[in-house]
């Protein structure tokens, strides 16, 4: 894979972090586009040596002039697009939420279509906010190709971003995959409402107490695991468009933190009766498993043995901030 150069956009998040420690392991060039420099995510998932191999390049995606010389300079062959802002920033300030996740998106394309051939696949964060409430659809999975029905602007965007794919295939033949993500827990999650499942983990390894907002059957996603799928869908010269559930694991909240506490007995960790989140949970990720044949997945009680020791590890090492916990 020496000869790849991946543009890794958004790569202080969590996912961001987790595909650039992937990416170093596999040997391919690595650049890590983000407006933030101070790489605190990226440190907990990567060891010094391996960040030591990853050019961080100060990138704002609502430039099209920035992003289109990143690419050129640095000769990239695939990209992966997660730089966005999320549910609460869009709503706060939607103006800036439209220029970084609808005009930002617009620009990978344009950079990647402005170098196609050079640029050989790309890879972007949709979002499972694209799909209305569960009561919107039928009984069963959920396909990738229901009728989107966003209730936020963070998903009005997404839907666009879906979109713009779409037409960049039709017009100019720009090959691409969207991922919609459910809940993406381990270690570097500590953002949203859904950062949850992966702090009740964090607080059981800390031996702090901790509550969970919500319950009720959730699909559930490793970070590692996801950063795996964005790689591999960049990768898969898909010719299309596709827009992709993603499954792995379905988990009732209340049997999560049953599985933490088999772990850790001693875990304070409880969670609210009667709030399920507002979106489908049993979704068909068939699509995506036709791109990339074998899907990435690592077991949830697996995930949680694996994170409690990371999040201890870097409790030990002071590489982690407990005041998360209380945000």
């Amino acid at each position: 894979m020496s000869n790849e150069t991946f543009l890794v956009t958004g790569a202080m998040g969590c996912i961001g972090a987790w595909a650039l420690r992937n990416l170093v392991r596999d040997g391919a060039t690595v650049i890590a586009g983000d407006l933030a420099m101070e790489p605190v995510r990226p440190r907990q998932v990567l060891s010094e040596a391996e960040l030591a191999q990853v050019k961080f390049v100060k990138l704002d995606v609502t430039s099209l002039n920035d992003v289109r010389s990143v690419v050129e300079a640095n000769g990239v062959t695939h990209i992966v697009h997660l730089a966005g802002l999320q549910v609460p920033f869009c709503r706060a300030n939607p103006s800036l939420g439209a220029q970084v996740n609808v005009v930002g998106t617009v620009n990978i394309f344009e950079a990647a279509r402005h170098n196609w051939g050079q640029v050989k696949g790309l890879s972007y964060a949709s979002s499972l906010a694209v799909l209305g409430p569960a009561e919107e659809y039928p009984e069963g999975r959920v396909g990738d190709d229901v009728p989107l029905l966003p209730r936020t602007l963070y998903g009005v965007y997404k839907v666009a971003n879906e979109g713009t794919a779409r037409i960049y295939w039709q017009d100019w033949q720009i090959g691409s995959v969207g991922l919609r993500p459910y809940i993406v827990y381990g270690v570097g999650r500590d953002q949203g409402m859904t950062s949850d499942i992966a702090k009740a983990v964090l607080a059981a390894a800390a031996g702090r107490p901790y509550h969970i907002r919500f319950d009720g059957p959730v699909g559930l996603q490793h970070a590692n695991d996801v950063a795996k799928m964005f790689i591999g869908a960049a990768r898969a010269g898909h010719q299309g468009a596709a827009a992709c559930n993603l499954r792995n694991d379905v988990v009732d909240v209340g049997d999560f933190v049953a599985l933490i506490k088999e772990e850790v007995p001693s875990a304070q960790i409880t969670h609210t009766n009667g709030n399920p989140l507002p979106f489908p949970w049993d979704l068909d990720d068939g699509g995506l498993r036709e791109i990339l044949g074998e899907m990435p997945w690592t077991p949830v009680q697996e995930a949680i043995r694996q994170d409690l020791a990371q999040f201890r590890h870097l409790l030990d090492q002071g590489l982690i901030d407990l005041q998360q916990l209380s945000a």
